[in-house]
């Protein structure tokens, strides 16, 4: 049996750290539940950013993965250490800043990203992910954020919470929200319920430069409550396009669809 999680923190005398947005999870089961989201993991290999004191990263080595896990805070890296100790060569530790890793280079293809993302980079680090070269190195996204976020990712045209962030994640993948967790199941608490998203990615529409795609859809919901007239006036050739396309000008960015986007974008990639 496992040693708890709350004895592994105390024995090392850790506590989450505010500035690198942690939230330590002490449920074995709830982690046990994450790391199946992505389905059979056995013979399979993860990349975890933010393992803090390793309570995800046991779940997914007992679920039979090969985990590279990256951690910023060296106050965990002693527990992390007591975990290499127990699976050997199944668990590579990088003391390292997320957001400055070439995630190819560590983790190789087809990896599977499994990750309770630390507060402050985690909509950075899916930015990161979901851009560049397509199909991407990682397999699926398994990824923990503020349920504000993980709805955002998921949101569908008309709503609130449609935007970029929607547009980013559906444009050429699949995201579903997996599961909720409530503030309850974090140490120390934070103030917002989580959420569980599983991203998959799919063939790219072609024909479109996803730095296009970025620029256009940063200058229609940069100005989001202006009609799409005056937002689209920032980019060039965005408004002939759309005209072209027979967008009606007077819609505003939240209430054109996914596909209207790829269409957009794919007539100023041309």
């Amino acid at each position: 049996m496992p040693e708890p999680l709350r004895d592994v923190i105390a024995r090392h005398g850790l506590s989450a750290s505010k500035s690198l947005g942690q939230n330590f999870i002490l449920d074995r089961q709830l982690l046990a539940r994450v790391a199946a989201v992505p389905g059979q993991l056995e013979g399979e290999k993860v990349y975890e950013v933010g393992p803090g004191p390793g309570g995800l990263t046991r779940a997914l080595l007992d679920a039979g993965a090969s985990v590279v896990a990256v951690e910023r805070d060296r106050r965990c890296i002693p527990a992390l250490a007591e975990l290499q100790a127990s699976f050997g060569d199944r668990l590579t530790i990088i003391e390292a800043d997320a957001l400055q890793i070439d995630e190819r280079s560590v983790a190789g293809d087809g990896a599977h990203v499994v990750a309770n993302l630390p507060y402050n980079v985690g909509t950075a680090l899916l930015l990161k992910w979901l851009g560049g070269d397509w199909p991407p190195w990682w397999r699926s996204l398994t990824l923990m954020f503020q349920k504000e976020v993980a709805e955002r990712l998921v949101a569908q045209p008309g709503s609130d919470a449609y935007g970029r962030l929607s547009i980013a994640a559906q444009w050429r993948s699949r995201p579903r929200l997996a599961m909720t967790v409530n503030r309850s199941a974090f140490v120390p608490p934070p103030k917002v319920t989580s959420a569980v998203v599983h991203i998959v990615p799919v063939e790219a529409p072609r024909g479109v430069d996803p730095r296009i795609m970025e620029r256009l859809t940063e200058a229609a919901f940069g100005q989001r409550r202006k009609m799409l007239r005056s937002s689209l006036k920032q980019m060039p050739g965005a408004l002939a396009a759309a005209e072209r396309l027979g967008i009606d000008v007077q819609r505003r960015a939240e209430t054109l669809s996914v596909e209207e986007w790829i269409e957009l974008a794919r007539a100023l990639s041309a």
